[in-house]
């Protein structure tokens, strides 16, 4: 049997970008990295955790999905995964240059990472559903263009055959409440306007009809568990409510991108493989599913709680303490050496990082474009440590 992967990330030691001097030129010192901004409690860590994820494929007669209750003449399926999550941040690239002709050279900073998701929507089962390396930059303010403030980029490559160069900027650290706004998973006409969340283009959007092209086709056991809800299908954003909802978030950082940023961005984009294009390049176009635009939302939240720290006494091996469980959500642990002796057990006030995002890929085929959108809370894998 094989052992099984884990997704990690890291740089070749000494590996750290920076301004390559000309020969026979006196050396400068270096240039200090540019600060990460928003993106720096990415660098050097493994987070993990779970979330939720819909998507509509299309369906060919020639290739029909296998279901308990077959549904004849679909021509697609709404797939929905309870997920794990893994998102895996190398320590930060440095100072990259970039020469610049229009304005003076500008220098940017940035964070590889590996993302790997798993589906466990059903027992004793955990497929592979997504893989994506990247990078996410900091960009500088730049005076061509005229952009007056720090903007941050996500680069990733997909194995379905899509590469992304999304763009947007940062807004914080806020103090709570934090409203998380709806995702709307409703199908809508190419150019056209989405229905309203709560309406349900399709029978498979209704959680309670137990056989529509939908998997998994029954609901019923999740929907008594609060897994996967009429309230969740409808707004998959509801499951970052629910792990919020009575967390003490202390404040938060809402990043916000997408490949067709808001003016005075600009640029970015998808790009896909010729199978997703399909007929795509010849009138009538007819993709198979044509990624054309993604949009994101990370907050990357401080949350505060109390644990107990047991008896200790000096030269002990630490305390690893679990914070509290919260089912389906992630929970981290927490690294106590206490300097001193401890007599009795102590409650302490800790804070930790968690990252919530919601994401929605568009897809274009068969006239219509379906929204496919992906939710997940995260933790840091490794512990936390605690200083006291």
């Amino acid at each position: 049997m094989s052992t099984p992967q884990k997704a990690t990330i890291a740089l070749s030691e000494g590996f750290e970008f920076n301004e390559v001097k000309p020969a026979l030129t006196a050396l400068a010192p270096p240039i200090p990295n540019p600060p990460l901004g928003a993106i720096a409690p990415f660098a050097g860590v493994t987070f993990k955790g779970t979330g939720f994820n819909t998507i509509f494929r299309p369906q060919n007669a020639g290739s029909p999905t296998p279901l308990p209750k077959p549904v004849p003449g679909s021509d697609n399926i709404l797939e929905l995964n309870l997920t794990t999550e893994t998102l895996s941040f190398s320590a930060a690239l440095g100072s990259i240059p970039n020469r610049g002709f229009a304005q003076k050279d500008l220098f940017l900073n940035g964070v590889p990472y590996v993302q790997s998701i798993n589906d466990v929507t059903f027992p004793g089962q955990s497929p592979a559903i997504h893989f994506e390396p990247g990078i996410w930059l900091a960009v500088p303010a730049t005076q061509a263009p005229p952009i007056n403030e720090v903007t941050y980029a996500r680069m990733a490559s997909i194995p379905h055959g899509t590469t992304i160069e999304a763009q947007g900027t940062a807004i914080g650290p806020s103090n709570p409440p934090l409203n998380i706004p709806q995702a709307n998973i409703n199908p809508f006409p190419i150019g056209g306007v989405q229905p309203p969340i709560g309406t349900h283009p399709f029978l498979s959007q209704v959680a309670t009809n137990s056989g529509p092209a939908r998997i998994p086709q029954d609901l019923s056991s999740y929907i008594a568990a609060g897994t996967i809800t009429q309230a969740i299908l409808d707004d998959p954003n509801t499951v970052l409510r629910n792990h919020l909802a009575g967390q003490d978030l202390v404040n938060f950082t809402t990043i916000i991108i997408s490949t067709q940023p808001n003016a005075p961005l600009f640029g970015g984009g998808t790009d896909n493989i010729a199978f997703l294009l399909g007929d795509d390049n010849t009138p009538p176009k007819n993709p198979n599913a044509d990624a054309i635009r993604m949009t994101a939302v990370f907050w990357i939240e401080t949350i505060q709680e109390k644990i107990i720290v047991p008896v200790y006494k000096p030269g002990r091996p630490p305390h690893f303490i679990k914070g509290a469980p919260r089912p389906g959500a992630p929970t981290p642990i927490f690294l106590v050496k206490p300097p001193t002796e401890i007599t009795a057990p102590k409650t302490i006030t800790v804070n930790y990082t968690q990252i919530q995002y919601s994401q929605t890929v568009f897809l274009n085929f068969n006239g219509l474009t379906w929204p496919h959108v992906s939710v997940a809370t995260l933790v840091a894998e490794s512990p936390i440590e605690v200083l006291l």
